[in-house]
């Protein structure tokens, strides 16, 4: 069988499941969940990074060298200059040419501004850079991020580190039938059962960070989340059987008359 690979840019990726590295309780942990996880891109803010040695860095000195593809993201950033001038940065120490755009406007809900998002991915995609831009679950501005030529385009299912779920399946489904890139959820789930659904609606991937760090049992939790991911796939390609309003029976009552 064809391995079923999610394509990012110029990288073929055996797992859907992207992982963040903050907020875990210690680096044994951290460790141990991405392990788990079997996550092959890790995302980090660039803010918290030390890039004048980030070899050295405590978030990343664990981490084994050319095992994953690195995410830098601009967590932080309130407008498309300052997150293209972050992204520069993290370039030019040598990180990755990869970047999640992020950029939210207001701090209590976080939620993205689709505006200096869409400016800051126009600039970045011109500038040679893999972008992948956090927004909101709108399909427009999701089309008009995959026009200007993200490679892959990431919705929020609710407002980052909520655990709320998915808020809106429909404009989800919407986005993910309307696009020609991978379409990756980030934000806002918290169980294995929003994973799969998210999975089920046709998605190619999820990026979560809080619900697997934040966990009880984070090494758990991460396994679940890739067990789920893996499941949702499979229930998405082997085709669900369409709603009905009334019962129909499993066997056809003719096989209950006696000859």
């Amino acid at each position: 069988m064809k391995p079923d690979l999610l394509r990012i840019g110029d990288y073929e990726l055996r797992s859907r499941f992207l992982i963040g590295t903050g907020l875990f309780p210690n680096p044994y942990v951290q460790m141990e969940a991405i392990k788990a996880s079997e996550a092959e891109v890790l995302t980090f803010a660039i803010r918290r990074i030390n890039l004048e040695s980030s070899a050295d860095d405590s978030i990343l000195q664990h981490v084994e060298e050319g095992k994953h593809i690195f995410l830098p993201n601009t967590s932080g950033a309130s407008t498309a200059d300052e997150a293209v001038r972050i992204s520069r940065l993290a370039r030019a120490s040598g990180l990755s040419d990869w970047i999640k755009v992020e950029i939210s406007a207001n701090e209590r809900t976080l939620m993205p501004d689709p505006i200096e998002t869409l400016k800051a991915t126009e600039i970045l995609v011109k500038e040679g850079f893999t972008v992948l831009p956090y927004t909101s679950d709108d399909p427009v501005i999701c089309k008009r991020l995959e026009e200007a030529g993200a490679a892959a385009v990431m919705p929020g299912a609710a407002p980052i580190g909520t655990g709320l779920g998915i808020l809106n399946a429909y404009n989800l489904g919407l986005i993910v039938e309307e696009a020609h890139v991978p379409i990756i959820v980030d934000a806002g789930l918290g169980s294995a059962s929003d994973v799969a659904q998210a999975m089920e609606l046709g998605v190619s991937g999820v990026l979560m960070n809080t619900p697997v760090a934040k966990a009880r049992d984070p090494v758990m939790m991460a396994t679940a989340m890739k067990l789920a991911i893996q499941a949702g796939r499979q229930s998405y390609l082997a085709g669900r059987i369409a709603r009905k309003q009334y019962a129909s029976a499993s066997s056809g009552f003719d096989e209950f008359i006696l000859k």
